[in-house]
């Protein structure tokens, strides 16, 4: 359980089967969505959602999926509806190509007529006694692609072309000659894989920046509080000085300090929320990719890509501010002025 609490809706850390991925590259589910559709912005990091109904288009198909395949490894571990798919029979086999439990002589007539097919059945009580990693491993190796073309059907892709930017069978490539530039949708795969990886590296040198801007900020604002316990505490010292007919003065500097206190509370506030907005974001980015690695199918690296692709580019733009040498409270001056004329 603990190895796959990635799969929970980031919101309310509870698992749904409708879970969208946004621009910034946080997972929530329709309800936590549904919720924060006022604000108009992502509950984690607060990034401004680009949809006007507050709902993403793109689904998590790799998370999705994963729960799919995750809940038959409970099923096979909890020995619930092993069922044989084709006579009902107890399913001691399970075929990952065909994603179907079969029986004893439902497995050998499998063997025996798919003999010559890529079709790897394992028993199930060996399914049991390994990991749920190794079993997602395993229908990972088969998650081939299907030709798009309806007529095509039963034809696995293994073409990319660059022209129009999606696969292909080969009966596709050879028929279709608007087709140019093909290459073998494996090494298309592994190029893509291998793009968001580059992309994550350059994200985690840049975040170094973000952090240190984070630590200047908030130590900004710690100098701001001492500043301002400061500021009090000698305005009291001198004023306890003066006469009563300077009361008032006293009480206007203190309310004064207090309302830049507040303006200064306020824009470091921004700034912090800021900075850690994109610091979730850029570990969402990184998280993403590392499971994207580790159990994406073909299918999922094909249609997921592109568009993770575009939020890495998104972060990758983004520069922390340029930090100070030293960090001065600010809104005093003021103060200072209007004491020192006093």
């Amino acid at each position: 359980e603990d190895d796959f609490q990635f799969l929970l809706c980031e919101g309310c850390r509870q698992e749904s089967p409708n879970l969208k991925l946004l621009t910034c590259l946080h997972t929530l589910c329709l309800s936590c969505l549904r919720k924060n559709k006022p604000t108009g912005q992502c509950p984690v990091c607060q990034t401004v959602l680009p949809q006007a109904s507050g709902i993403p288009a793109m689904d998590n198909l790799l998370f999705a999926n994963l729960q799919a395949r995750l809940k038959v490894y409970k099923k096979i571990v909890n020995t619930v509806d092993l069922f044989c798919g084709n006579c009902k029979q107890a399913g001691e086999f399970w075929c990952f190509y065909c994603e179907e439990f079969l029986c004893t002589n439902c497995f050998e007539a499998h063997q025996r007529y798919l003999k010559r097919e890529s079709h790897e059945a394992k028993r199930v009580v060996d399914i049991r006694a390994g990991s749920a990693k190794d079993f997602l491993e395993g229908t990972r190796k088969t998650g081939n692609l299907p030709c798009s073309n309806p007529t095509h059907k039963g034809q696995t892709v293994s073409i990319y072309c660059k022209k129009c930017e999606k696969g292909l069978c080969c009966i596709c490539a050879l028929l279709d000659n608007e087709h140019a530039s093909f290459c073998d949708i494996r090494s298309e795969t592994q190029r893509r894989q291998e793009e968001l990886g580059t992309m994550s590296h350059e994200l985690q040198q840049k975040r170094s920046g973000f952090k240190a801007t984070h630590s200047v900020l908030q130590d900004e604002a710690a100098q701001l509080e001492q500043a301002q316990r400061e500021m009090r505490e000698l305005i009291r010292e001198r004023v306890e000085h003066l006469v009563q007919l300077i009361r008032q003065e006293e009480e206007e500097l203190l309310v004064l300090v207090e309302k830049r206190q507040e303006q200064g509370r306020r824009e470091l506030a921004r700034e912090l929320q800021h900075v850690e907005g994109v610091l979730r974001r850029m570990e969402a980015s990184e998280r993403l990719v590392e499971k994207m690695n580790l159990y994406a199918t073909e299918q999922e690296v094909m249609d997921m890509q592109p568009f993770i692709k575009k939020s890495l580019e998104d972060l990758q733009r983004l520069q922390p501010a340029p930090t100070l040498d030293q960090v001065q409270p600010r809104n005093f001056a003021e103060c200072r002025a209007r004491l020192q004329a006093l």
